[in-house]
């Protein structure tokens, strides 16, 4: 079977853990400090703040722009079609959903439906990049724009980019727009921590605050045995460990292999499976480059798919199944016509760097006999 999914694990990494764990510092430290480093020169922006997840840090983002108003009639503007983590930070601070539909070109928010849906109640908008395609974060901001001269107020973004390690939009990578950005490094991502995350940030206070919160409200570099210090805003243990962050220092260089070649392969789809009957590919906009976590597309008789798919040993699933069902966000349900007509159709194929060239041959063939 060809697996939808593989851990990106260099082979220094192994080595890398056992030197921290016979260290005798394994909690967070210089490892964690220099693996900040490196991201921050990767993606482009100083203010990184790692975490022990990418879903600690949604959380942690929404407290901090969103939840600290105390409001209990305070809305988040947010996507169905995602990993359901991205939508329970937003239920751990007792903030209500408001679902916007979903772009079927894109997969991503419809930025029609999100500019309609922006209210006073508005305190914060959710976006997620899937499968690593960018939001058109230009256009977003003009809509941001709007809102503020409409009510007096720019709602804060938080761009969910656990796909997205290094997708770009306008030639600059994800965490560089001016919104805070919260990436994934869990397993399967291109870049793993084995798990772990990270908070990317607009601006020096918002950074300070993060840093501090990951920890209980604490400065790492407090004296806290003779000195302790005193806690402005309590905080949560949502901080990366020494352990983590040498996974991921080990697999920095190895992951933008991992992301240029997710695009080959998607690359080659692209050209080969574009015409084929019952199948439409997602958008692809000269202004963006996806990193391809995964290769959606959306397709006919699913069912019928997915077993041909099966049939011929390439492991499909649609990964992300959407969230607005679920019994306990009934409360929050719309109509969301744009999902309505994608949400049977999505599935997503082989793309990864271990998909071999006669491996990939066989998927275009497979698909393109039809189902």
């Amino acid at each position: 079977m060809i697996p939808l999914f593989k851990v990106a694990m260099s082979e220094s990494a192994p080595a890398a853990v056992a030197e921290v764990v016979g260290s005798g510092q394994i909690g967070q430290g210089a490892k964690v400090a220099e693996f900040e480093r490196g991201l921050a020169e990767r993606i482009g922006n100083p203010r990184v703040a790692t975490v022990n997840s990418g879903t600690s840090g949604l959380h942690l983002a929404l407290h901090m722009v969103a939840a600290a108003a105390g409001d209990d009639d305070g809305e988040v503007l947010s996507t169905p079609l995602t990993m359901e983590a991205t939508n329970w930070a937003i239920l751990a601070n007792r903030l209500r959903i408001k679902w916007v539909d979903v772009d079927p070109a894109t997969l991503n928010v419809d930025l029609d439906d999100l500019a309609r849906k922006i209210s006073p109640r508005t305190r914060a908008i959710v976006v997620v990049h899937f499968a690593g395609y960018p939001v058109d974060l230009g256009r977003l901001a003009k809509i941001l724009d709007d809102a503020e001269a409409a009510f007096g107020f720019r709602p804060v973004v938080i761009e969910d980019c656990a796909h997205g390690w290094g997708a770009t939009y306008q030639g600059t990578r994800l965490g560089t727009h001016g919104n805070v950005a919260v990436f994934s490094f869990q397993a399967i991502k291109h870049l793993t921590c084995g798990d772990g995350g990270a908070l990317v940030l607009p601006d020096d206070e918002l950074h300070e605050r993060a840093t501090l919160l990951r920890w209980f409200g604490i400065s790492r570099g407090a004296d806290r045995l003779r000195n302790p210090p005193d806690v402005a805003e309590w905080g949560y243990k949502f901080h990366m460990t020494d352990i983590n962050a040498a996974i991921g220092l080990a697999n920095l260089d190895w992951a933008e292999e991992v992301v240029a070649r997710h695009r080959a392969h998607a690359a080659h789809y692209d050209r080969e499976l574009a015409g084929v009957p019952g199948l439409e590919l997602t958008e692809r906009a000269q202004d963006r480059e996806s990193s391809f976590w995964i290769y959606p597309v959306k397709v006919e008789d699913r069912a019928g798919f997915m077993k041909r798919m099966d049939e011929a040993q390439i492991m499909v699933s649609n990964v992300h199944e959407r969230n607005d069902t679920h019994t306990c966000v009934r409360r929050y349900a719309t109509l969301l016509p744009g999902l309505d007509s994608v949400a049977e159709r999505v599935v997503c194929l082989p793309v990864g760097w271990w998909v071999t060239e006669e491996q990939r041959a066989h998927i275009v063939e497979t698909v393109r006999r039809g189902w």
